[in-house]
């Protein structure tokens, strides 16, 4: 498996948002089938350590991705590797916030790295894989891709772009031997959220494990366009599809305010 994995998707992956949580897991799993890995974030002392722990070739990029020119910057950092799998992770919400809570220049900041560096990403390392005619591309969304919710406002709007693109991708692709994937994420168990409930009180309940995200989303790279993680049928339609879009929202943020209620021990 490990061989016929690397060879359609290695010799090199590019991990966006890798220094811990989905990234840190996308990572290890794909160190474990034999595919090199540039690693991908702000903080170097983390990437260096998950570096050092990877039993493959690394290279660690530390970038800021919510910055004007970091697609320019990832695409130069890589442009001596063959590049077969691009995995965009980056994008939470750290803050959890109404929306004129928040300072616009952190939104716009948001809508640079959630949208502006991917869609670099996905064109720079998309054109290479269509020359070689084969690769792919995991772009993380969220369930908060499916409707409008209150204090995410900007998060699921650029979610829902991430969604729509890999789909779209994915149909103009298929055919040329680059899959892509939009791996749709419930709650998971990672850093970033848990500040978020630490900050505001909150409880989500039940967690994914950012291990089973990562190999969910390598073993289903090919079942695109969409991969929804812990639903009944990953495959299938938005669980809110069926309601009224104002139902949607108002239950979608009803979901989003358990970060903000009293946890029962509290």
């Amino acid at each position: 498996m490990s061989e016929d994995f690397r060879a359609s998707y290695g010799p090199w992956a590019v991990v966006a948002g890798a220094s811990d949580g989905t990234g840190e897991a996308f990572a290890e799993e794909l160190a474990r089938r034999g595919v090199n890995v540039v690693l991908v974030a702000r903080r170097r002392a983390l990437l260096d350590d998950i570096a050092s722990r990877l039993k493959v070739d690394t290279r660690v990029v530390v970038l800021d991705l919510s910055a004007e020119d970091a697609g320019e910057a990832l695409a130069g950092a890589t442009s001596d590797l063959e590049v077969g799998l691009f995995i965009y992770n980056a994008g939470a919400d750290p803050r959890s916030l109404f929306l004129l809570d928040q300072p616009i220049d952190d939104l716009l900041a948001m809508v640079h790295r959630n949208c502006s560096t991917l869609l670099h990403g996905a064109y720079n390392f998309g054109k290479q894989m269509l020359e070689r005619k084969r690769g792919g591309m995991v772009l993380v969304s969220s369930a908060a891709c499916w409707a409008g919710s209150a204090s995410i406002a900007v998060y699921g709007a650029t979610k829902a772009f991430d969604t729509v693109l890999a789909e779209a991708l994915w149909a103009e692709w298929r055919e040329q031997g680059v899959d892509v994937l939009a791996l749709v994420l419930g709650a998971t168990d990672t850093p970033s959220l848990r500040r978020l409930m630490d900050e505001h009180g909150g409880d989500f309940g039940q967690l994914a494990s950012p291990a089973d995200v990562a190999l969910a989303g390598l073993d289903h790279l090919a079942d695109g366009p969409t991969w929804s993680f812990g639903m009944p049928d990953p495959v299938g339609p938005s669980p809110l599809g069926g309601l009224p879009r104002r139902q949607a929202v108002e239950l979608l943020s009803a979901g989003s305010a358990a970060l903000h209620r009293p946890r029962e021990d509290s």
